[in-house]
Order: structure tokens, then sequence, then C-alpha cells
């Protein structure tokens, strides 16, 4: 005789519950050379290294500096093998879980509401973006530019106003986990709307430019970091013949995408996907910014962690043919950004800066023909990493406002 379970409860029987870490630690080894970062390959091969910089058991090399999260139960065997190859470490994060729940420090004056200053989920920020236009329906618009594996919708705002102007695209929260990010778009579209009119340079900008402001690039896997695990980066696409889901979508975009066959493994967190533009919000972004592509000057998109300021390109040495321009205005932002709160950023192109990527969006915009494309890698590279603290947010935005407003208002005067 068969037994049928009610539907909500097969339902509450298969969900999943989220990923706790628990004693996990964040190591940070300074590699000597080429022998101790082998070492870390070796490791990497027997035990199970969440890489956070660099992003990638390949990109580790001689003479850098390598965070990774470990679980509690390898954390022992790895610390030992560092100690008997006498290699410098130390640990930032004693408890990942501990640092997990302490990044929300700061209390909420009416809880459920969105904050500029709070980690805000999804359907917050999607009742943020209506509010926006609703508030400022002269200034603020919102566009739908494609949905994604699950069906969430691609929103962008565009703050300006006619069309024939140019404009600016910028994107937040390529990976899941890096939070920080999307946080510091929906505080330039506040600040934007808000000093309009009242703060000089803001006003000239608005005045003359759009921007294009998509502050949750990969949703799905946004909404996935908030509710299941913290830890995630890739979108949430099923690949096929893998149990693992997921592409890096700053992997995924048309530019030297097979160059590097190390992403071609749907488990790795770099996974490039089976084709270029195969994700749809790759497809959706790049869709786009083709169609505009007349009027789009400026390509800018936010990452975290490392403090660093990127140009192309990631996927080769050679430097672009306006490398000098770039360099001028990555190294004026960094000082700008520098004076409120004395953060320090390195800039630089991608590949000799940070480390060689293939596939990523600055160098298909910028290989498309907007010859101004930047990454900012934001806060922190001392201690937390991707776990940012709430109490963090509104420094981390206020250092970062003027040094966009300043790239910004270089390309108004060096672009036609």
């Amino acid at each position: 005789m068969r037994f049928l379970l009610p539907v909500g409860l097969i339902a509450t029987t298969l969900a999943i519950a989220p990923v706790r870490f628990d004693g996990d630690k964040v190591l940070r080894v300074k590699l000597q050379d080429e022998k101790q970062a082998n070492i870390i390959k070796d490791l990497a091969k027997t035990s199970q290294l969440d890489f956070w910089y660099p992003d990638a058991t390949h990109h580790v090399a001689a003479n850098m500096t390598v965070d990774f999260q470990i679980s509690a139960k390898e954390s022992q065997f790895v610390q030992s093998a560092l100690d008997q190859n006498q290699m410098h470490y130390e640990i930032l994060i004693h408890d990942v879980q501990e640092e997990v729940e302490k990044q929300f420090d700061v209390k909420e004056d009416n809880p459920g509401r969105h904050s500029y200053a709070k980690y805000n989920n999804w359907s917050k920020i999607v009742a943020w973006t209506e509010k926006m236009v609703h508030k400022h329906p002269q200034m603020v618009s919102r566009i739908k530019i494609g949905t994604t594996v699950e069906d969430n919708p691609l929103y962008i705002l565009k703050i300006g106003g006619k069309n024939k102007r140019k404009a600016i695209f910028m994107d937040c929260g390529i990976h899941a986990r890096e939070w920080i990010s999307p946080a510091f778009c929906q505080w330039f579209v506040y600040q934007a709307t808000k000093t309009y009119g009242k703060n000089k340079i803001m006003t000239k900008l608005l005045n003359r430019m759009n921007f294009y402001v998509l502050p949750v690039f990969n949703v799905d896997g946004y909404i996935w970091s908030w509710t299941q695990n913290r830890m995630w980066r890739k979108n949430r696409s099923r690949n096929e013949n893998s149990k693992c889901i997921g592409t890096d979508l700053n992997r995924n975009f048309n530019v030297s995408w097979n160059s590097f066959p190390n992403t071609n493994d749907p488990c790795q967190e770099i996974y490039r996907g089976p084709a270029p533009e195969s994700e749809k919000e790759t497809k959706a972004v790049s869709d786009f910014i083709r169609s505009h592509l007349k009027s789009i000057k400026a390509y800018i998109t936010f990452h975290s962690y490392s403090q660093m300021l990127l140009f192309p390109y990631g996927y080769t040495s050679e430097l672009p043919p306006n490398h000098k321009n770039l360099a001028k205005a990555a190294k004026i932002t960094t000082n700008v950004l520098s004076t409120p709160y004395e953060t320090h950023y390195t800039y630089g192109p991608i590949a000799s800066t940070i480390y060689p990527t293939s596939g990523s969006s600055l160098d298909w915009a910028y290989n498309l023909g907007i010859k101004h494309t930047f990454a900012f890698e934001l806060r922190d590279k001392e201690r937390f990493g991707f776990l940012l603290s709430e109490s963090q947010i509104k420094s981390t935005c206020k250092e970062t406002m003027p040094a966009v407003k300043f790239i910004v208002k270089y390309i108004l005067k060096h672009t036609s």
C-alpha cells in the first residue's frame, strides 16, 4: 500500500538546509618561492581549499599572498603541512560561521525595510528599485533587460534624462558572495538622485550623461548566497553531464573565452560555461550594451575584495593602445579614493596586477569599443575578505563615490 504525502510536506522534506561553516578557518599564506607555491597546489589536490585570493589553484605563484578557506575537519592537516614545510601563515578568520553571523552588526531601526547601511536581500532590492522610480520619476526609470535561469528579472536603473547623451554602464554583484558590491550600486543611485541640484559635480554629470546601473548582475547566485550558502560565487545554471551547479559569469564573455584550459571544469569556481554568452545573465547584459554601444563611453564593474582598480587586459600581458590614459586616470582615482579614510588601493592591468583571466566583462567591453573600462575590487584586504561587516558599508561607499565621480568626469572630458 502506498502512502501519499501532502505536497507541502514533500517540499519541506526535500528542502536543503543552509550550509554552515562552523569551525572553518581562513588562512593567509605568504609564498616565498616556487616550491611553496607547489606545496599549496598539492594541498589543493588532497584537501578542499576554497580559494578566496587568488580565485583558483592555477593562479597560485611564487611571492604571492594566498587566502583560502578550509573546513574544520581538514584544517589541522593543512596547518601541520604548512608548519612542516616552514611556511609562514596567519589565521585571518578562526571560525567562518561566527564571522558570517557577525557581518550583520548594524542594528535596524525598521526591520524588513531597505537600508543603505545594511546588506539587503534580493526582495528588498527589487522593492527599492520600484521606490527609486516612484520617488524620482523624471530622473530614474527601470528597464528589464532579461531574466535569469531561475526566472528572476534582471533590472537596470537608468539615471539621467534624454537618450541622446553619453552614457556610463555600471554593474555590481557578478559574483554572488561579494555583497559589498551590490551595496555600492545602491549607494551610488541613492547619492546621485539625492545630490542632484545640490552637488555641483553630480549635477553637471547628470545634466550631460546617463547612467545605466545594474545593481545585481548574478541574481540567482545572490539569492542562493542569502538563503543556502554564503560563500556561493557562480550563477545557478545546471551543467550537462555534471552534478556541479553554476557558471562563473565573469569567465563567460566572448573574449579569449577558450584560452585558459583550467576554466573548463564545471566543478571549478571559475568554470567558463559551455560556450561564450551561454548564460542568460551574460547574454542579457551583452545584448543591452551592444544595442547602446553608440552612447556608452565607459564600463565600470564592482567586485571585492583586495582594494584594486583594474583595467585591460586580463587575458594577455600586452597593454591596450590607450594604456597611458587608463593608468593616469586610475592613479588619480586611487588618490581620490584614499583621501577620506586613507584606504590604500593599487592599480594596473588585470593580468599583472591581480592575475590573468579569460572571458571577463572588462576585456569584452574594451574590445567591443568602449575604451574606458575599469573594475573596482572594493574592501578589504586585511582580515574579513568577502565577509566585510555592515559597519564598513558606509565608509566603503563614501570613499568610492568621489572616485567614481572623478572617473566619470575624466571620461566626459576625454571622449567625443
